[in-house]
C-alpha cells in the first residue's frame, strides 16, 4: 500500500444503461482523509459511481484504484472488503426486522449450538451506539415503528460500525433534524481525524461549506471539475452543477393579499390526534402558500396525515371551503368534490409504485376519469400524463419507463404530477424538495407560485428555512403539537422562525391557537 497515493482514484470511469450515459470518462481522486463533496443535478450520475465503488453494478470502462492499488470492486461484498462502507439515502433497511438485526446484517455473531445468540447482538449494537452518542435508538425496536430520521441514523451507524477505510454518505441529511446534523458533523469530523476518507454526496451548500474540504462536481456524467471549497463561490458551483447562471433560485414574492373568498379553501379547528397534534386551529386560503416552521417531531406530520385522512382526529373539525368534511381514508381526501392531494416525506414509499411506469403512477388517483365502460381509454391516459410531464419538464420516457429507473429529482417530480392531474385545488406538500438538486428546487418553487398564482392553496412544510422564507406568504410555527405563532410580510425570517420553533419565552408566550386561525 502507497501511504502516499490518494485514498479513492477513479480513470476514465463511463457506464451506460441502454441509450443513456450515466457516466462519461470520469477521472478525478480523494486524499487519504479528506472530506469530499460531490454534488451535481439528479441524473447526472453521482448515485452510478457510489454504486460503481459499493459494488452494486460494474462500469463499462475505466478504473478505480485504492490507496494506489487498482482494484475491480464488482459486487458489495468485494467492496467491503477493501474497507468501502455505504449509507445509502434510499435506506437498505428491512422494516420486518429489528435493529439489532438491521445493524448485523449479513455479519450477525457466529451460531452458538446452531442459534444466534441475540443477547450478544443486542450488547454489540448497544455498545456501538453509546460510543456513537445514539443510546436513545432502541436495538430492539422494529425498524418500520421508527421515523425517517431514525432509521437515517441507523443507516450511517451501521456504515461506520464496520470500521470503514472509505465511507460514502449518499444525501446523508435529508431527512435529518437539525440537532442529528448536528450529530453528524461531530461524527465527520472525528472519522476524518482518523484516517477515513468520506464522500458526501448533497445538494445543500451550507453543508458542504460546513463538512468538507473539498467538493467535485458531476455535470451530465461528465466531470466538471474538482475544487477547494474555498475556491469557488456558491454562484460558481451553482452554473458548474446546471451549466448557467440561475439567477435568483428563489421566484420573485408578490406582498401578500388574503383572497377576497368568502371562506378558507381548508381550515382546521381545535384538530387533536391521538399523536402529537394538540388543539390546532389554522386557516389556508385559495391562491395562498401557508408554511409550517417546526423541528423534528413537533407534530406536523400528524397535522398533514390528519388533513389527508391517514391519521384519525381525536378531536376538532376539518373544513373545505366553509363546510365540514369527513377524512378517514386518503380516498375521502382525494374524491372528486374534495380534492385533497399530499406529497408525502418519502416518496419512495409512499408516493410511487416503482414498479410501475410514470404514467400508471399519475393517472391512478384519477383512473375512472380516463375509462370508458370499465376500459382504460390509453390514448386519453398518456396525452393527459403527458400534458402534465410536459410542465414539470419530465422526460418522455417516464410514460413508459418504471419509476424506479429515473433519478429522485425526477420520482418527485412524477409524484407531485399525480395531482395535477387530478387537478387537486389543495395540495399538502411535506418536504417536497427533499433529496432533490438546485436546479429542480428551482423548478419546484416557481410550480408552487404559479400554482398558487392560478388560485390553487399550498399548505407548505420544508426542513430547510430559507424555503419557507422565500416561498411562502405566510408562515405558522409548531412548538410540541401547537401553532404557536404567525408571521407575516417582513416578520417571516429564519431568525424569527427558529426562535418559536426552539420554544424559546417568546414562543411560550406566543398568540393562541384561536388568534392565529382568525
Amino acid at each position: 500500500m502507497n501511504n502516499s497515493a490518494p485514498a479513492i482514484e477513479v480513470s476514465g470511469l463511463s457506464k451506460r444503461f441502454d441509450a443513456t450515459v450515466a457516466l462519461d470518462d470520469v477521472s478525478f481522486s480523494v486524499a487519504k482523509g479528506e472530506v469530499r463533496a460531490l454534488i451535481g443535478e439528479n441524473g447526472a450520475g453521482k448515485s452510478t459511481l457510489v454504486k460503481i465503488l459499493s459494488g452494486l453494478i460494474r462500469q463499462d470502462s475505466g478504473s478505480v484504484s485504492l490507496f494506489g492499488e487498482t482494484v475491480g470492486i464488482g459486487r458489495p461484498v468485494r467492496a467491503h472488503r477493501f474497507g468501502i462502507h455505504t449509507a445509502f439515502q434510499e435506506m437498505t433497511l428491512v422494516d420486518d426486522l429489528t435493529v439489532t438485526q438491521n445493524m448485523l446484517l449479513p455479519y450477525e455473531p457466529a451460531p452458538l449450538l446452531g442459534q444466534i445468540n441475540h443477547r450478544k447482538s443486542h450488547q454489540l449494537v448497544a455498545q456501538h451506539f453509546a460510543n456513537l452518542n445514539l443510546e436513545n435508538v432502541d436495538p430492539g425496536a422494529l425498524v418500520s415503528e421508527l421515523d425517517l430520521s431514525t432509521r437515517q441514523k441507523i443507516e450511517i451507524a451501521k456504515a461506520v460500525s464496520r470500521d470503514p477505510r472509505v465511507l460514502l454518505l449518499d444525501e446523508p441529511t435529508s431527512t435529518l433534524s437539525v440537532s442529528d446534523v448536528d450529530w453528524l458533523g461531530a461524527l465527520i469530523e472525528t472519522l476524518s481525524a482518523t484516517g477515513v476518507t468520506l464522500v458526501f454526496i448533497t445538494h445543500r451548500m451550507a453543508e458542504v461549506r460546513r463538512f468538507c474540504g473539498s467538493l467535485t462536481v458531476l455535470r451530465n456524467g461528465q466531470h466538471a471539475g474538482s475544487f477547494g471549497v474555498d475556491e469557488v463561490s456558491d454562484s460558481d458551483v451553482v452554473r458548474l452543477v446546471i451549466g448557467r447562471s440561475l439567477g435568483a433560485i428563489y421566484p420573485l414574492k408578490e406582498d401578500y393579499r388574503r383572497s377576497t373568498a368568502t371562506a378558507p379553501a381548508l381550515a382546521g379547528n381545535g384538530l387533536s390526534t391521538s399523536g402529537q397534534l394538540y388543539d390546532t386551529s389554522f386557516q389556508l386560503w385559495p391562491g395562498e402558500v401557508l408554511g409550517i416552521g417546526a423541528l423534528q417531531g413537533m407534530g406536523q406530520l400528524e397535522l398533514f396525515e390528519a388533513l389527508f385522512g391517514v391519521t384519525g382526529l381525536r378531536e376538532g373539525r376539518v373544513e373545505l371551503d366553509g363546510k365540514a368534511v369527513t377524512l378517514t381514508t386518503p380516498a375521502d381526501a382525494v374524491r372528486a368534490g374534495i380534492g385533497i392531494s399530499l406529497v408525502p416525506e418519502d416518496r419512495k414509499t409512499e408516493g410511487l409504485f416503482l414498479t410501475l411506469s410514470g404514467t400508471a403512477n399519475v393517472s391512478i388517483p384519477v383512473i375512472e376519469r380516463l375509462a370508458n365502460f370499465g376500459w382504460i381509454v390509453r390514448e386519453a391516459e398518456a396525452a393527459a400524463v403527458d400534458e402534465v410531464f410536459d410542465r414539470l419538464n419530465v422526460h418522455p420516457r417516464a410514460l413508459y419507463k418504471s419509476a424506479s429507473s429515473f433519478s429522485g429529482g425526477n420520482q418527485q417530480k412524477i409524484a407531485i404530477a399525480k395531482w395535477l392531474l387530478a387537478q387537486s385545488k389543495v395540495l399538502l406538500m411535506f418536504d417536497p424538495t427533499r433529496g432533490v438538486d438546485i436546479g429542480t428546487k428551482h423548478e419546484i418553487y416557481i410550480l408552487i407560485r404559479e400554482l398558487a398564482k392560478e388560485g390553487n392553496a399550498i399548505l407548505f412544510y420544508t426542513t430547510e428555512i430559507p424555503e419557507l422564507v422565500n416561498v411562502c406568504d405566510r408562515v405558522l410555527v409548531m412548538y410540541r403539537g401547537r401553532i404557536v405563532k404567525e408571521l407575516l410580510g417582513d416578520e417571516i425570517s429564519e431568525e424569527n422562525i427558529m426562535t418559536h420553533a426552539l420554544g424559546t419565552p417568546a414562543a411560550e408566550t406566543a398568540a393562541s391557537p384561536k388568534e392565529i386561525a382568525r
